[in-house]
């Protein structure tokens, strides 16, 4: 195969893929006759044939978080990121590991592989409903997912577990370190963001799991880092590369360093601040640039980490503080700091607002400030990614069942995974992860989202559930 042949290849595997891709999504909505299925379906029928004449079998395989056509590895482009990284997923649960179309395919043959893959969902053995139900298809085949093994790999859980403590731990000494005057590493700063970045790419609603654990006695450092991992995921939603989101989880976990010289009995006084102590308050940001600009030498990262340490209080319509001249443009890395800065604070537990504010409370106060505090764009994408009820909201079912929800679901933002804890007589359960996009046999819903829930009226501890 020369090198010309391998390029088309690599093309044309690109759409079949994306267009794999778009084809389950909307069938996860739509009916399968519906137009917008059947448009898309034809579409994909042609890209197998038109490869089917050249190669006469094509083998898509995943292995690791890439896919293979008959060995060739595809590269994507960025704008193909969200539904390559979709399929990433919906192949894993199912222990899906290759499909192998033998011959040139028709529409129905693939519409009997989207219901064998759509009923596959629930099932405790997807892989195998999959195998049998594409049994009555002669031109595609399946194969289960090989398990890469690697003696020293953790459960994905611990892994994202051990680099948001290693960060809390990082952040901690950094503190400690500028306050008594000592040098800091920053290199190890980037090795501990690079972690977390590795991480979001890889199991990004576990990581923001562990943001919605709140530790009142840490709160400035588990602060940091809960801003730091926001920001990551956001920028990875709007498309940054992987060194634009380590350059953003570094200034996000800066953002507030100047706080430091806040006086200890102001910071954690428990009654509301006078104005006096206000007036110091505000002085955060630019003590933040002094701290920045003496850690090293005047470098890039730096320069960014000080112009974000220094607006990310200033609001998207500059009426905040610092107080700056009019027609200003907040940097673009300020803009994502300041959401996630304003999201974590909010519902977070402090020494002066002990009970911290429900997930869905604050995205709705954050929606009233859209377009004046906050960049009323980026607030969509933000929402869009910690969904409708965010990772650990507490939520009434239909069913009279409690559950918190696990991980947001962002084709379907009101029907999330959810922790069921209370079942429908009030005990405590050993939770069980529901998928609220689970129908019965008359094609409706199981479960439902009634209203959200206080948690601390149950004295719910999120990190018994999401640790």
């Amino acid at each position: 195969m020369d090198n010309r042949e391998d390029v088309e290849i690599g093309r044309v595997a690109k759409e079949l893929i994306n267009q794999l891709s778009v084809v389950l999504r909307t069938a996860q909505i739509h009916d399968p006759n519906n137009i917008a299925v059947v448009s898309v379906i034809d579409k994909m029928t042609a890209l197998v044939n038109h490869l089917i004449v050249s190669e006469r079998v094509i083998a898509l395989e995943l292995r690791g978080e890439y896919f293979y056509i008959n060995e060739l590895r595809v590269r994507y482009a960025l704008e193909h990121l969200l539904n390559f990284d979709f399929l990433v997923r919906e192949f894993k649960k199912r222990e899906l590991g290759s499909i192998v179309f033998k011959d040139k395919i028709s529409p129905e043959d693939i519409k009997v592989f989207i219901k064998a893959f759509i009923s596959s969902t629930f099932s405790s053995k997807p892989f195998d409903v999959i195998d049998e139900k594409l049994s009555v298809v002669k031109t595609i085949t399946v194969d289960r997912l090989k398990k890469i093994v690697d003696e020293g790999a953790l459960e994905p859980r611990k892994m994202v577990k051990k680099a948001y403590f290693n960060a809390v731990s990082y952040t901690r000494g950094v503190i400690n370190k500028i306050q008594s005057g000592e040098k800091v590493n920053i290199k190890k700063a980037k090795r501990v963001v690079e972690t977390m970045v590795d991480q979001i790419l890889e199991q990004e609603q576990l990581l923001l799991g562990m943001t919605a654990i709140k530790d009142y006695d840490e709160y400035t450092y588990h602060h940091s880092v809960n801003v730091s991992v926001l920001s990551i995921a956001l920028g990875q939603h709007l498309g940054l590369n992987r060194k634009m989101l380590t350059e953003l989880g570094m200034v996000a976990l800066f953002h507030d360093i100047g706080k430091m010289e806040i006086p200890y009995d102001i910071l954690n006084k428990p009654t509301n601040f006078t104005d006096e102590e206000w007036k110091i308050i505000r002085k955060h940001p630019v003590w933040g640039v002094r701290a920045l600009l003496k850690l090293k030498k005047l470098d890039t990262l730096t320069i960014k980490s000080a112009i974000v340490a220094f607006e990310h209080h200033m609001h998207f319509d500059l009426s905040g503080y610092p107080r700056t001249v009019k027609g200003l443009e907040l940097d673009f890395f300020s803009k994502i700091v300041c959401l996630a800065d304003q999201y974590d604070a909010m519902t977070s537990s402090r020494v002066y607002s002990r009970i911290p504010m429900s997930p869905d409370k604050a995205l709705s106060i954050m929606m009233e400030r859209a377009g004046k505090e906050l960049d009323p764009l980026l607030f969509k994408f933000f929402t869009n990614m910690v969904g409708v009820f965010p990772i650990g909201t507490l939520v009434m079912l239909n069913t009279k069942e409690l559950g918190l929800v696990y991980e947001s679901n962002q084709l379907f933002a009101a029907r999330p995974r959810v922790m069921l804890i209370m079942d429908t007589h009030g005990n405590r359960i050993k939770g069980h992860v529901a998928d609220l996009t689970e129908k019965d046999a008359r094609d409706q819903y199981i479960r439902t989202i009634v209203r959200t829930m206080d948690p601390n009226k149950y004295k719910i501890n999120l990190a018994e559930y999401l640790l």
